[in-house]
């Protein structure tokens, strides 16, 4: 029992081909021609107002993470590690210490997320049982100039509000 091999021709042999300068040229007059036009007209470019006119935010948009706390002022997180435990990409860590407030057992000691590492997929709010994590603060452009700055702790987490009202949040199916 033999293999059977089928022998393709090989195709780009001549030097018109090999050389690919005809294909070059069409795509340096395709670049040179978006460019040309733009530069003449620029009122389909995209991006031109960014800095002034901020774009509007959905309800549904996944942006920053936030903690959230009761009326009282203490945080909701009890500590559960499901968040942690459903990140995909492990950048949620939580040391866990005990409650003295009385509503819980535990309450979380240390939160931090690393925003390089988060994909922003939303799955730790969809595991905390008692909504403590959001994504609703509307930033986001998540911007810094050393590692550090976008490794977020406990304080910032709690800092930081929400964008939209309670019940725009509710209505939005989050």
């Amino acid at each position: 029992m033999g293999a059977t091999v089928k022998t393709l021709p090989r195709k780009g042999a001549s030097l018109k081909e090999r050389l690919y300068l005809i294909e070059i040229v069409k795509g340096m007059a395709t670049t040179f021609g978006h460019f040309f036009r733009n530069l003449l007209d620029n009122r389909r470019l995209y991006v031109r107002h960014y800095p002034e006119v901020q774009p509007e935010i959905p309800v549904r948009w996944r942006g920053r993470h936030r903690l959230t706390t009761h009326e009282d002022g203490t945080v909701k997180c009890v500590a559960c590690f499901m968040c942690q435990t459903n990140c995909p990409a492990n950048c949620i860590q939580i040391t866990a210490g005990e409650r003295l407030d009385g509503r819980t057992e535990k309450m979380p000691v240390k939160f931090t997320i690393d925003l390089l590492e988060c994909i922003y997929c939303g799955y730790c709010v969809e595991a905390c049982p008692l909504d403590a994590i959001r994504m609703d603060t509307g930033i986001f452009s998540v911007t810094g100039d050393k590692r550090s700055s976008f490794v977020l702790e406990l304080s910032d987490l709690l800092a930081t509000k929400g964008a939209f009202a309670e019940e725009d949040y509710k209505k939005g199916g989050a």
